[in-house]
């Protein structure tokens, strides 16, 4: 962005949200507006929210949680209507921290958002690696260990009702279908948990349903819904073709570990239940637990291929602050440069170095994305698993490639260690 861009030059506010991984990028882009323009510059999102000491040092104020209520509240402060004490704020006033503490959640959260208001990004939908995407509900029931998600947005699930969120589909499908061709067309329902309302998730699929929208989903999942066969029907029904399955590990030691709610029997039942139902399963995978041992790529390539799972993301262990498995870990962080919080190893793990399982995480991918396996999905695939893994394929050696960039650094501070 330069300094002549009429959106730096034309603006009194700039919200900027930020995750782990686009933290450092974000801190750059709150730096360079906040030195070359006059507006005030506001980081927000759930990296700045849960670490606004560090944030705050790049912009004028941090907005906390999810802003739904709370950026209207600032609008109405900035412009001198009220004073900027409101629960949900965190700046800097005379060289000391000013935190007003975290807001309560919003009950309702129905504002279709209008997605022309985000820069160019009608343009960047004509991309097929962008999807339309729509989130219906908020919270998490669960307790992981390493889950930001529930520290953001609380144990309690709220909803939208089913009514809105398929308006909202109807204008995120027009938004990404207008003026552009799409061969890969799919929309994603990004709710982290849902599922977790169950009599609710029922009534959303069948709406969708009742509907007539004609077009492909996928939503993310637990194992559990593999064992519901009327809602595995419904999602079938709705137009739904995968399950983004938050699998997380493979041995049933680091399930209890990090408190997660599973057994490796159950995921693996459940995953013959959802195929027996017509849909496919993409696994979530974390590698770097403390349970786990030099091979554990190669066993997470043969449970992938043992059990069809059509496609994977692999993460080594992620740590945000706030989290317990953060605190627990802190100590044992190699670093805290936060753009390479995106699948690299960042911390020391207990039974092997950081280099080792930086290689088994490049022998998972490798393995589960091979020459020989990409072959088979060419020739056995239906015809959109067949584009998508072959564009995962080569992502995926993308992603080896950004790894291996990790290892020199990975070797030496590993070597460090034994020495």
């Amino acid at each position: 962005m330069g300094v002549s861009d009429p959106i730096g030059e034309a603006a009194d506010v700039i919200f900027i949200g930020i995750f782990t991984f686009a933290a450092v990028r974000g801190y750059q882009i709150a730096d360079f507006l906040k030195k070359r323009t006059k507006a005030v510059i506001v980081l927000g999102g759930l990296h700045a929210s849960m670490n606004y000491r560090e944030a705050v040092r790049h912009c004028d104020y941090v907005l906390l949680g999810e802003g739904d209520e709370t950026i209207l509240l600032f609008l109405q402060a900035l412009k001198g209507e009220i004073p900027m004490d409101f629960a949900g704020l965190a700046y800097q006033k005379e060289g000391k921290l000013v935190c007003t503490g975290y807001p309560s959640p919003p009950e309702t959260f129905e504002t279709i958002a209008d997605r022309n208001l985000v820069y160019r990004y009608q343009k960047m939908a004509g991309h097929n690696t962008i999807w339309p995407q729509v989130h219906a509900s908020r919270g998490c029931p669960h307790n992981c260990d390493y889950c930001a998600v529930v520290r953001h947005f609380g144990h309690r699930v709220r909803t939208r009702t089913p009514e809105n969120v398929v308006e909202d589909i109807r204008r995120s499908i027009a938004f990404f279908d207008k003026g552009h061709f799409r061969p890969l067309k799919d929309l994603w329902i990004t709710d982290d948990n849902f599922f977790a309302d169950r009599e609710w998730a029922i009534s959303v699929l069948n709406a969708i349903i009742d509907s007539k929208i004609h077009y492909r989903f996928n939503v993310q999942a637990r194992y559990e819904v593999g064992f519901d066969d009327e809602m595995l029907s419904l999602l079938k029904r709705a137009g739904f073709f995968e399950l983004d399955m938050g699998i997380e590990f493979i041995d049933d030691r680091s399930f209890q570990t990090y408190h997660k709610k599973s057994t490796t029997q159950e995921i693996e039942e459940a995953i013959r239940n959802i195929r027996r139902h017509g849909l496919s399963v993409r696994g979530l995978f974390i590698l770097g637990s403390d349970d786990q041992k030099k091979g554990v790529g190669d066993q997470l390539a043969d449970f992938v291929i043992r059990n069809h799972i059509q496609g994977v993301l692999i993460q080594s262990m992620y740590f945000v602050s706030g989290t317990p498995v953060y605190e627990t870990h802190k100590n044992r962080l190699l670093h805290h440069n936060w753009s390479l919080y995106n699948g690299n190893v960042v911390h020391w793990p207990k039974q092997m170095t950081p280099y080792e399982l930086q290689l088994e995480h490049i022998r998972a991918s490798r393995k589960i994305y091979s020459w020989k396996r990409l072959l088979q999905a060419l020739l056995f695939e239906d015809p959109f698993h067949k584009l998508l893994f072959a564009g995962e394929f080569f992502w995926h050696m993308s992603i080896r490639a950004d790894l291996k960039k990790q290892l020199p650094y990975l070797r030496k501070r590993s070597e460090e260690s034994v020495r």
